[in-house]
């Protein structure tokens, strides 16, 4: 799946070591065995790892194997370990929790900040609405650009998180796109059906090419090629 993403375009490679699940019995991830298939994964394709840390105790751990930390959905408000990775300079992509508002989102950001830890990425996943029967949760778009007016921080949206199923998934990466967000994070396998994690939103290869080719063909459409890449070689996008 490293191959398949840095083909693409990804050079970022996401995995949960660590899982925070709504059962207790569901599958709760590898551990520290996880980062280090995660970290040899990333590095036989020359990409980067992002790996979620759920608590204050395995920061130091986690940033072993990791270039970016995520800070989970349900972990958006744990503010001691949100001070935790803001004293360290490791690069933070802070999801945001599914009932929370804007100002609290901000908030949480500026936990991090406060330490000292000013990089730092926002992540749309879906948020909870009135009505989440038919997707996993509500994808907002329209928070992109108002994020964006708000703060200089960049906006990244993960759609498979917000639809849940994995027809869902290339129309509002694109939304997200449309949007302006500066990235997306996508989950694929091979072999959806047996996943032991969210195999119902996760893209196979092709669908994930198909989406990566749609995505920068909106983003060159809306917003153009950036200045560098008109100037030089072309570049992968993240």
């Amino acid at each position: 799946m490293a191959r398949v993403a840095k083909e693409n375009g990804a050079t970022v490679l996401r995995g949960g070591a660590f899982k925070p699940r709504t059962s207790p019995y569901s599958f709760q991830g590898l551990g520290e065995d996880g980062l280090k298939y995660l970290r040899q994964a990333a590095d036989a394709f020359g990409m980067d790892v992002l790996a979620e840390v759920m608590d204050d105790e395995h920061v130091e751990m986690v940033a072993k194997y990791t270039d970016i930390f995520q800070i989970g959905a349900r972990n958006m408000q744990n503010f001691s370990l949100l001070k935790t990775v803001g004293q360290t300079d490791i690069p933070v992509m802070l999801k945001r929790g599914m009932s929370a508002t804007v100002d609290d989102i901000l908030n949480a950001a500026e936990y991090i900040a406060a330490g000292g830890n000013h990089n730092i990425m926002i992540a749309e996943r879906g948020i909870r609405t009135f009505d989440n029967k038919y997707t996993r949760n509500t994808m907002d778009a329209g928070v992109v650009p108002v994020l964006q007016k708000l703060t200089h921080y960049p906006v990244i949206i993960d759609p498979s998180h917000a639809a849940g199923h994995t027809e869902f998934v290339t129309p509002l990466a694109l939304a997200g796109t449309a949007a302006g967000a500066s990235g997306l994070v996508v989950e694929i396998h091979d072999d959806p059906a047996h996943a032991l994690s969210d195999g119902t939103q996760a893209l196979k290869p092709n669908e994930f090419k198909d989406l990566a080719e749609k995505a920068v063909a909106v983003h060159d459409l809306l917003f153009g090629m950036d200045e560098e890449e008109t100037d030089t070689e072309p570049q992968t996008r993240h």
